[in-house]
């Protein structure tokens, strides 16, 4: 049965020295061994054995000594491996002593068997089996090579210091498997393996080389020893759960790929997974026997290697009538050909061979079917493992035997740890079939691998594996050669996500270590790493790519810049306006119109506007500590000026209406030269201030952050937007008491209509300012906005001055030039008196006394007239007029000229004011607009006697002539009051 126990059975060639051999010649079985091992195990072993006679019938190769062989089945598991393996050391412990007997007839004692010493053994295949037999063997000092065992641990010389192999560690099959998924660009992989050295080490290996290639794990299963169907559907049901990770790496034995790939297919999931397999199943046809649809596509790892050419012939020709020496031969026979053999020149009793069911009987000239297209992989790793004892055995061979030939003395007793150390270790040789056979300090051979796909042959329409590529310490594949599950040649997709773009990171899902969703970083951010967006530092700015950060250019308004033009254009506009107002001011200086508006204060304000508009260049340009020097002084000193000679026009029409109201005494500082100091004075103060501010905050220049989000560095003054702010308080103090004057004076005379344009500047300039300080403000984050603000805002102010103040007066003088000039005229003079009053008009300067009567009134009407002349008053006409309680008479304004009262050149509209003489005093009183310019002015004196005032009925009043000239107002006691008129147009 398949559980019979073979150790009685071992392979042997005689020899003088002799080497040991495991193989698994029999599969695993429920107890220990099973059935015979088609695939791996007689093949394995006869090449052992062809080796050795080739290496024997070798004159050249150890010359005089015969190698022979001892040869075990592990039944692929390492217990009875261990068990087997006993036999090697047996020599070891079991040797007699020669002393302690005694022959009778003299001769030296001999024990009647000798166990067999061997030099060192050939196997194991499987790292678990050669684990265990290493263990053992390394007390005995024997050395071991094997052709199969690829775990890395026994790479550990501490561990496994007897040990060396043929076969490259997996550690360097674990980076192929990466290699394969790294070149397809599959992040995200499902990985099984086996219980078991093998599989957990080989694993353990994939996954640290993919962690560091970015490569994913979905789902990691793995396959125990005793694995059963259920097992391997639990496994395939697992796969299942992570459906976006279509590979699914194999590092398993060959019969666990077998029972996956029969569990696949069991749920018919034909191309459902891309296998990616270890040399576990390799170029084998076991596991894809049964499942080709299944298996399509896999690609599978297999060490690279070339067939015998000579054990190919000697392999096909056996048959179990020659083949002696190997006792499982027979039964491998019967399995191989499914017959059952007669028993002809057997070795062995039937009772050791192994049958299974009644067969035909074989004949004996059947021929070895090639199960699969090449002969097995490893026969050349066994061919060249063979060698190595052999090249080492004839280099020790060379240097203790004195001829070099045969087994001499210093041979008979092999130290194990000298051919390791001194031999094995050092071989270097040529097998001829390409393969160049050394070993590194660990004992472990190059890394070679064929790279195979599994796919159907289009010209037979069979399924094979197929060469697609190799890897030798890099990966080299040839795309066009593999064909993937369902005849395409299309790469299947395995990732979770995909990868993000340009310029976007990861966010990793809960639980999902390669499952993300990609999002872009914030335009001010780079990629610190795929799952980190950070921000740039101070100034600089992240690549299209955001890779990393680059130094801004620094930014800064220029005279050039199309922000620039507007404020450009507007204060080159407002200089030549202004210039031409200069000009057509400096023309027309004595006339009418220029000298009713305060030459002198216009002048000021004049020049103060054309500073306001040159600000705007001094803005525009590149800051340095110059400009920005004259930034600071020109913006308060050009708005100083324009509002200090506002508030003193206004100051002074309002205290001179205000004065009139309370006595008839002139109000000081009125003159033009108190107008121009005062206006000084109020100028100083702003340039103190400034100076003080250069002083304290020293111009300069900085670099300015406005926003960390934009790619913005702008070179600026080093002031601050609030000092800035700081320093135009004054002139917002300017303006707003400027203002407040504006609204006090809105009633006074229309004549005085300057005090209406001065209001409609003030108003408009608040809306101006109003608006400007927000958006000043609120435009941090662009400089160019806000600088140009701020010039539009300057230029603005100092146009609603040049206009509401200068328009009327050009328009006068260039388009109504015959209301400029001074003409004598009048219209009409009419009196009226009480019906019961009585007249006497006197000519000239007559003092006849007139009768005075209640509400006699004498009137003057001109549509435009300006007054001037000179008041007089003498101590005779206040005492006559002490009785009166109160007389009124229509004047404007007064200024102190020469000495005496004199009325000014004005323009007013309606009653214009009253000047009120009571108890011989005049007191000025302002009770309507004053306007300085009006297109229609009408002119009405009234000379008012009040009605309360006591006086008697009859009132004389002297006639009106000429151009001027003393006229005199008589009470009833014959008193009169002197005053000088002179009437202009």
């Amino acid at each position: 049965s398949g559980n019979s126990t073979k150790k009685s059975l071992v392979a042997t060639i005689k020899g003088e020295i002799i080497l040991g051999g495991l193989f698994p010649v029999h599969d695993k079985g429920d107890n220990m061994c099973g059935d015979i091992n088609l695939d791996r195990g007689i093949e394995r072993l006869e090449a052992m054995l062809y080796t050795i006679d080739e290496i024997n019938a070798n004159p050249d190769l150890l010359p005089g000594i015969t190698l022979g062989a001892s040869v075990l089945d592990t039944c692929g598991r390492a217990p009875y491996a261990l068990e087997q393996s006993l036999e090697f050391i047996r020599a070891s412990f079991t040797s007699l002593d020669p002393t302690e007997f005694f022959c009778k007839d003299g001769s030296e004692a001999k024990p009647k068997s000798a166990p067999t010493t061997v030099v060192g053994v050939v196997g194991g295949s499987y790292s678990t089996v050669s684990m265990q037999v290493a263990n053992l063997l390394r007390l005995f000092k024997i050395p071991q090579i094997s052709y199969a065992s690829t775990s890395a641990s026994l790479s550990d010389k501490q561990r496994y210091d007897y040990f060396i192999r043929t076969v490259p560690p997996d550690t360097l099959q674990a980076k192929a498997l990466v290699d394969i998924v790294q070149e397809f660009n599959w992040t995200y992989v499902s990985i099984v393996h086996s219980e078991g050295e093998y599989g957990e080490s080989g694993i353990d290996f994939f996954k640290h080389e993919a962690k560091a290639k970015n490569i994913c794990i979905a789902a990691h299963k793995e396959i125990s020893l005793r694995a059963t169907n259920a097992t391997y559907d639990e496994v395939i049901k697992e796969l299942l759960d992570k459906p976006e990770a279509r590979v699914v790496i194999v590092f398993v034995r060959s019969e666990d790929a077998t029972g996956l790939l029969n569990a696949a297919s069991r749920k018919g999931l034909a191309g459902k997974f891309v296998w990616i397999a270890s040399d576990g199943w390799g170029n084998r046809l076991a596991p894809v026997k049964n499942n080709p649809l299944v298996a399509q596509g896999a690609i599978t790892l297999e060490l690279q290697s070339t067939a015998i050419s000579g054990f190919e012939d000697y392999f096909m020709n056996l048959n179990p009538r020659s083949n002696h020496r190997n006792p499982w031969f027979v039964e491998y026979w019967e399995e191989e050909h499914k017959c059952t053999w007669n028993g002809i020149s057997m070795p062995s009793s039937p009772a050791e061979v192994n049958f299974h069911t009644r067969r035909r009987p074989c004949r004996g000239n059947e021929r070895i079917n090639r199960r699969i297209t090449s002969q097995e992989n490893k026969v050349q790793f066994i061919y060249d493992a063979v060698y190595a004892f052999a090249h080492a055995l004839h280099d020790m061979q060379q240097d203790v035997c004195p001829t070099g030939q045969g087994l001499c003395p210093g041979m008979v007793n092999i130290d194990g740890e000298k051919l390791l150390r001194n031999y094995l270790l050092n071989v270097s040789f040529d097998d001829g079939y390409g393969a160049q056979v050394s070993f590194d300090n660990n004992g472990d051979a190059p890394g070679r691998y064929m790279i195979m796909n599994y796919q159907r042959n289009r010209r037979t329409r069979e399924y094979e594996y197929r060469v697609v590529g190799t890897w030798n310490s890099g990966l080299q594949v040839n795309h066009s050669d593999i064909i993937w599950a369902g005849d395409t040649k299309d790469v299947p997709r395995s990732r979770c996500s995909d990868p993000c773009q340009e310029g976007e990171i990861k966010i990793m899902q809960k639980g999902e270590q390669c499952c993300w969703i990609c999002t872009r970083c914030n335009p001010w951010e780079y990629i610190k790493d795929e799952k980190t967006c950070e921000s740039c530092d101070t100034g600089l700015w992240p690549y299209p790519n955001k890779t990393g950060c680059f130094s801004l250019e620094v930014q800064h308004m220029t005279w050039t810049d199309l922000h620039a033009v507007i404020p450009m254009a507007l204060s080159a506009l407002g200089i030549m306006a202004t210039s031409f107002v200069i000009s057509l001011f400096v023309m027309f200086n004595s006339t009418p119109v220029v000298m009713a508006s305060g030459r002198e204060l216009s002048y000021m304000l004049l020049g103060g506007c054309v500073f306001c508009y040159f600000n705007t260049f001094v803005l525009l340009a590149p800051p340095s500590p110059v400009t920005c020097a004259v930034q600071r002084f020109g913006v308060g000193f050009g708005f100083s000026v324009i509002y200090s000679a506002l508030l003193i026009k206004t100051n002074r029409i309002s205290r001179i209406f205000e004065s009139a109201r309370r006595s008839a005494k002139r109000p000081p500082f009125i003159s033009p030269k108190s107008q121009i100091v005062m206006t000084l004075i109020l100028i100083l103060i702003q340039v103190l201030f400034t100076f003080v501010w250069l002083v304290l905050e020293p111009p300069g220049t900085k670099l300015s952050y406005p926003d960390s989000r934009e790619p913005m560095v702008i070179l600026k003054c080093s002031s601050d937007d609030i000092s800035f702010l700081v320093s135009l308080i004054y002139n917002m103090l300017l303006i707003i008491v400027c203002t407040v004057y504006a609204v006090k004076t809105r009633k006074i005379p229309e004549n005085f209509n300057e005090s209406k344009f001065i209001g409609f500047s003030m108003y408009t300039t608040c809306i101006i300012w109003l608006a400007f300080v927000p958006i000043y403000f609120g435009t941090l984050n662009s400089f160019k906005i806000q600088v140009t603000t701020l010039c539009v805002s300057i230029s603005l102010s100092a146009s609603v001055a040049l206009l509401c103040l200068f328009l009327p007066k050009v328009y006068i003088i260039v388009f109504q030039p015959q209301k400029n000039v001074r003409k004598l005229t009048m219209n009409s003079a009419s009196y009226k008196m009480a019906p019961t009053a009585s007249s006497t008009m006197g000519n000239n300067h007559s003092s006849a006394p007139m009768p005075m009567t209640e509400n006699l009134r004498l009137q003057y009407h001109h549509p435009r007239v300006h007054i001037g002349g000179v008041i007089t008053e003498t101590e005779t006409d206040r005492d006559s007029l002490a009785s009166l309680d109160t007389w009124t008479f229509a004047v404007c304004e007064y200024e102190t000229y020469r000495n005496t009262w004199k009325i000014v050149y004005v323009n007013f509209t309606g009653i214009a004011g009253q000047l009120h003489l009571h108890n011989s005093t005049f007191v000025e009183r302002v009770v309507q607009r004053y306007l300085e310019v009006s297109e229609s002015v009408d002119l009405k004196l009234e000379i008012v006697k009040d009605s309360t005032s006591g006086v008697g009925t009859n009132t004389t009043l002297p006639p009106l002539q000429g151009s001027g000239g003393t006229r005199s107002v008589i009470d009833g006691a014959g008193q009169g009051f002197k005053f000088k008129f002179k009437f202009t147009s």
